[in-house]
């Protein structure tokens, strides 16, 4: 029995290490590719799928850098060492600059990257002489003081600058046309008449001298973390997310992340067995009973894999799948690939002659085509439609009552279609109109689908979001509505929920709330009654990777939202997760427990149910705090109900559902 108990706490103790605090992010950012190498003495600072992480000789240590730990942006576009200052120089495709030393201090300079200027301001190449850095821009060469984190001078130049190196105090230069300019530091060169052609000049590709010399001792040991930073299509299932680039336009594999690793899975090969190049993968499925099981979707066909290993491939040879134009055996565009509770495969074939959507059940394929999903014409003028199925399927969902909805997220006809598979009948939404009779003209697609906690259907559009409510589908009705949020300044006028936001991703949290990922607006989290912003993040006020977010997935278990960047692969951990069935003493917990007196967070407890009642007791029983919970977490900051901090003591947490049913009762132990 006692081997019983410890084996209980050690799992309990293991979980609760394994969460994150309430309001924390992380980052997951691939350094599989190196691409630039500076010595700084014993530390090798190195650049790798456009990251940067630190690596000692002396020890073989390695450390990381991101925006979570010191980094001002995220996606590095080169890095030099200055060796009179002790700092690396660190430029990012924003123009944001970074000053790195070997003791992990990262000092901001953000004057270009802030600068409102005519054109553009991308930093292209960094050569350093003394104690400065000489940077070549889209508008001409900045001077930057290393030492004192500061700029010295600015040359506009008039043109573009690729290139830049420094010799005996002279400064060459190489413009994007290929010519060469010379100017001597003893003269004013900000006056651009004191910069001549030349072509008697050094070497441009110097800085490669550290990246020749250790790129054999740096492939030997690299950080841990994904192989490639796409992620605009990501799922979470059995506690694992899995991940694919989302476009199918890059011979990258599929990555899932489980326990803290990345398993990859396998991409080599592949094009030598299916005879067509792999291009990656544009979506995929976990088979429900066993998930090392799992298809992709991609451009030129549909890929089987069985613990991350390619066993089968499927196009026009050996399925009903379809090139678009019934030949090229490389556009073969399965663009949705989805599991029903009953283990049949959905599968999407977009602008294929006579296929749009597959069901494949027992080895065998079976053919459901509807005409609301064959519209595609060959021409731009949308009207000369042919038998051809939708630009670009997708997104495909299973609804509470069994139904499946799906997207076209193509300009040609940007559609929304609701399928009962069960009655073998469609229907299709292809003109949004919203409760006030108002047409969302929508133009580049509908982007997302998703079921929220009262069973409205919701859509994601370049014009903003739209819901569907359930008593409209139900009865028939093509009416959308745009959430108005009132504007509360003492007139009865309202706005259009994000009105305009393209909104490339969309995910409900346990409490029903509403996380979306916009087109370079970032992410917004919305409260589940739609008329509250929880939450704005972008890059310039949080650790978002960046403002494009493809793909947004949950881990129902933790609350954890991971949001597929332009830039990678980032995660908020949210005060919200999937509520359960009922309340047991088995499956509710508090963290951290116990709480140390240099704990300033959040107490969490998670496992209740939807809206439950959570009560904090004091040892004899009196109240000290009460609330509802988020989904099925509760978060607690440690105060009364007037703001003070407890003392040290046990705290009861006692529960009940949203219906009034006692619930169980978990022990806090807080010391301060």
């Amino acid at each position: 029995m006692k081997k019983i108990i410890v084996a209980a706490l050690l799992s309990v103790l293991c979980w609760q290490q394994s969460m994150a605090q309430i309001g924390t992010w992380r980052n997951f950012l691939a350094y599989h590719d190196i691409q630039q190498i500076q010595a700084a003495g014993n530390e090798l600072f190195v650049m790798a799928s456009n990251g940067l992480y630190q690596y000692s000789k002396k020890d073989q240590s390695i450390h990381t850098y991101d925006k979570v730990n010191g980094l001002s942006s995220s996606y590095i576009v080169a890095i030099r060492w200055n060796q009179q200052a002790k700092r690396l120089v660190v430029v990012y495709d924003d123009s944001n600059i970074d000053l790195v030393d070997t003791n992990y201090n990262v000092v901001n300079i953000s004057d270009i990257y802030a600068k409102s200027i005519t054109g553009g301001k991308q930093i292209y190449d960094i050569t350093c002489y003394d104690n400065y850095a000489f940077l070549a821009c889209d508008f001409g060469v900045v001077k930057l003081n290393v030492s004192k984190a500061e700029i010295s001078e600015t040359y506009s130049l008039g043109f573009v600058v690729s290139d830049i190196a420094v010799e005996n105090n002279v400064v060459y230069i190489k413009s994007a046309s290929g010519e060469v300019f010379r100017g001597d530091m003893s003269k004013n060169l900000i006056d651009p008449s004191n910069w001549s052609t030349t072509t008697d000049h050094p070497s441009f590709d110097a800085d490669m001298t550290d990246y020749n010399t250790n790129i054999d001792l740096v492939k030997t040991l690299k950080p841990g973390g994904p192989n490639h930073n796409m992620f605009g299509f990501m799922r979470f299932q059995n506690n694992k997310l899995y991940t694919c680039d989302g476009t199918s336009s890059n011979n990258i594999p599929l990555q899932v992340y489980s326990n803290n690793e990345w398993n990859i899975y396998q991409s080599e090969g592949i094009s030598e067995a299916t005879g067509v190049s792999f291009a990656g993968a544009s979506c995929l499925d976990v088979d429900p009973s066993n998930d090392a099981h799992v298809f992709a979707g991609a451009r030129n066909g549909l890929y089987e894999y069985l613990d991350g290993k390619f066993v089968k491939f499927y196009n026009n040879s050996n399925s009903p799948i379809q090139p678009f134009n019934g030949v090229s055996k490389e556009y073969q565009l399965v663009t949705n690939v989805k599991y029903d509770k009953a283990g049949n495969l959905w599968i999407m074939n977009s602008q294929a002659p006579t296929t749009s959507l597959v069901r494949y059940s027992n080895g065998t394929f079976t053919k459901l085509n509807h005409s609301e999903w064959m519209k595609l014409t060959d021409s731009s003028d949308k009207t000369g439609y042919t038998n051809k199925s939708n630009g670009e399927l997708g997104n495909m969902i299973i609804d509470s009552q069994g139904f499946f909805w799906f997207t076209n997220n193509n300009w040609i006809l940007p559609a929304l279609y609701l399928y009962d598979a069960q009655n073998n009948a469609a229907r299709a939404y292809e003109n949004f109109v919203n409760q006030d009779g108002t047409k969302v003209d929508v133009t580049y697609g509908v982007r997302c689908v998703a079921e929220d906690l009262d069973n409205n259907i919701w859509i994601g559009t370049d014009k903003g979001p739209l819901m569907l409510e359930r008593s409209r589908i139900n009865n028939n009705e093509s009416v959308f509505t745009q959430v108005k949020v009132p504007r509360n300044d003492g007139t009865d006028l309202a706005d259009y929920l994000l009105s305009g936001i393209d909104i490339l991703s969309m995910a409900i949290d346990g409490a029903g709330r509403k996380w979306f990922g916009t087109n370079g607006n970032g992410v917004y989290l919305l409260s589940s009654d739609n008329l509250t912003q929880i939450h704005h993040f972008t890059t310039e006020n949080s650790n978002l990777l960046s403002n494009i977010v493809k793909s947004i997935a949950i881990n129902p278990v933790s609350g954890e939202v991971f949001m597929g960047t332009e830039d990678g692969l980032c995660s908020y951990m949210s005060d919200a997760t999937e509520a359960n069935a009922e309340m047991t003493k088995d499956n509710v917990w508090a963290y951290p427990n116990p709480v140390s007196p240099d704990y300033s967070g959040p107490i969490t407890i998670v496992g209740l149910t939807l809206n439950a009642d959570v009560k904090i007791l004091a040892s004899n029983g009196a109240l000290v705090y009460e609330g509802r919970s988020n989904g099925g977490m509760f978060t607690w900051n440690g105060c009364d109900r007037n703001g003070n901090r407890v003392a040290s003591g046990v705290y009861m947490v006692a529960t009940a559902t949203s219906s009034g049913e006692k619930g169980t009762v978990c022990k806090i132990a807080i010391v301060r």
